[in-house]
């Protein structure tokens, strides 16, 4: 092929510098009639004419090579991701015994990541005192929540980078040194071509070069893939701030039950001291002849059944300290000591109406939803953008010699123009994954905007009926421990046996326990009221404060 090239090119310039056209059968003779320089304009000529028809041939084949065409950055159907959280759950107490006015049950169950933490490396040695404040504060600094949303803000983040880099100009340089030595029999230059004086090897020769360079892509696909990585990256900042109120939820409520168990550790204490103080006495009685061992049995088993119930409740304790200290980055070993109580008198909330205008305004998961369902639709509009045209620039400028010192300023620019024709139904494919995207991110938001009117009028109702159940469990409080006073002076006075001081007994650990569960219940309602708002930071940190 390159042998044929030149002897065109041989025959073209024989005409051109000597006036004759060399039939391609007396080449050689040709050649050996010429002189010896005419041999080398004619190696040269040659040389240069192939280099240009190779150029030739690279650009037409670069002409014809199908260039990159922007590509739209698709996103998952679905813009939820499966993660733990906190919930508060509150449900009806449907066993039907009479022992206990209490009509709700109240929890709260945290699942992970926000069950752990990364250990706080400050922690201090000895016992650690903290209120609800300092609590969430360590919470929001510590817990695997807050860890496991940075990392991903910091990703999507990285993502939105990348689609920005995709739309900036590449700008860099380069410094080279070429040398170079040709072997002409290897290109198809041979001695049957040129004759034998022609030699078989150019060179070596080198030159120098430093280049400035530049190149840029410009498409309206482009523009939407990194508006929807942006939007991605909002999606995440507000999910983190999302997973913020979620451990604030988790450590307050996990608080709360610390200090309804430590209520009723102490309403157990004077429930023993009770039961210990009228076993005692039947003993007494029953030493003296004056009450049968019926009522010294009923008095020993009340005793040792309070006795094992404190127990239980110190056991469950302790381990709601561990589950706490878990949750703020402590040891779990931590002694640890809450500085407040649970109070039985809170401000009237906001009307329910106004808590639902809120929550659409400020629940950070709904505006994550909206954030995804934006994405989505830059994704549909990037794919549609693929049938438009986009623009590349490229070149270089910079210097080039022979040596460093010598060198003369070169520069390439070029502007090129890609039309789509037919790309075998690529763009189309794109559109309808984006537009199903589109479609199911839609569906979720409407759905995240139901949900979260539910969860402040479900928050509303456990608030109204925790307020109701407060005032009667104080109410049955009060009533069973002037019941319980007249029944051990009835005993003491012999008028009545150890049934009823039994019962009276029971009937004020039930209200006792009843109190408490109200107390706790109430301000978990509050704790869920204020996370139903998307208020959690701002409210919970002050609400044992009387705020």
């Amino acid at each position: 092929m390159m042998s044929n090239l030149f002897n065109v090119g041989l025959r073209l310039f024989d005409g051109f510098v000597f006036g004759e056209i060399v039939p391609q059968e007396n080449i050689a003779a040709a050649i050996q009639r010429k002189n010896y320089w005419c041999s080398r304009i004619y190696l040269r000529s040659a040389a240069i004419f192939i280099g240009a028809m190779g150029v030739f041939c690279v650009a037409s084949l670069a002409q014809q090579a199908s260039p990159e065409i922007p590509k739209a950055q698709q996103v998952t159907p679905s813009g939820r991701t499966p993660s733990g959280g906190a919930q508060v759950q509150q449900s009806s107490n449907t066993t039907g015994s009479s022992a206990t006015t209490n009509t709700v049950n109240s929890t709260i169950q945290v699942s992970a990541p926000y069950q752990g933490s990364i250990r706080d490396p400050n922690a201090a040695n000895g016992p650690l005192t903290l209120n609800i404040a300092d609590a969430i504060q360590r919470g929001l600094r510590f817990n695997l929540g807050t860890v496991s949303a940075s990392s991903s803000v910091r990703q999507l983040r990285g993502e939105r980078l990348a689609a920005l880099s995709q739309m900036l100009p590449n700008i860099y340089g380069t410094l080279s040194e070429t040398g170079s030595k040709l072997d002409l029999q290897a290109e198809g230059i041979t001695g049957a071509v040129l004759g034998p004086s022609v030699p078989t090897t150019v060179g070596p020769f080198h030159y120098y070069s430093a280049f400035a360079n530049l190149s840029e892509n410009v498409s309206m696909t482009s523009l939407h893939n990194w508006r929807g990585a942006k939007a991605a990256a909002d999606a995440a900042q507000m999910s983190a701030k999302d997973a913020r109120e979620i451990i604030i939820l988790a450590v307050s409520g996990t608080y709360l039950q610390i200090l309804a168990s430590q209520a009723n550790v102490l309403s157990q204490e004077s429930q023993v001291k009770e039961a210990g103080a009228t076993f005692r006495q039947s003993e007494r009685e029953y030493q003296a002849g004056t009450k049968p061992v019926i009522d010294r049995n009923r008095s020993f088993v009340q005793f040792h059944t309070e006795q094992q119930r404190l127990t239980s409740l110190r056991a469950d304790l302790v381990k709601q300290f561990m589950q706490l200290a878990r949750l703020i980055g402590l040891p779990v070993t931590q002694v640890l000591t809450l500085s407040e109580e649970l109070p039985a008198d809170v401000p009237q909330a906001v009307p329910v109406e106004e808590a639902v205008k809120l929550a659409m305004e400020n629940r950070s998961d709904l505006k994550a939803a909206r954030m995804q369902l934006k994405a989505a639709q830059e994704a549909h509009k990037a794919s549609k953008a693929e049938y438009l045209p986009s623009l590349g620039i490229s070149g270089y400028y910079g210097l080039q010699g022979i040596n460093p010192d010598k060198g003369v300023s070169v520069f390439q620019a070029a502007g090129t123009i890609n039309i789509p024709i037919f790309q075998s139904g690529r763009v189309k494919a794109d559109i309808e994954q984006a537009d199903a995207a589109v479609s199911q991110r839609q569906a979720e938001y409407d759905d995240e905007m139901g949900a979260v009117e539910l969860d402040v009028r479900e928050s509303y109702v456990d608030l109204q009926v925790a307020k109701q159940q407060i005032e009667v469990a104080a109410q049955n409080r009060k009533i069973a421990a002037e019941t319980l006073s007249e029944s051990l002076d009835r005993f003491a006075a012999g008028v009545t046996n150890s049934v009823e001081v039994v019962q009276s007994q029971e009937t004020v650990a039930s209200a006792e326990r009843d109190y408490v569960s109200s107390l706790f219940t109430l301000n978990l309602a509050r704790i869920r009221l204020a996370r139903a708002i998307g208020l959690a930071e701002q409210f919970i940190p002050n609400m044992l404060k009387g705020n």
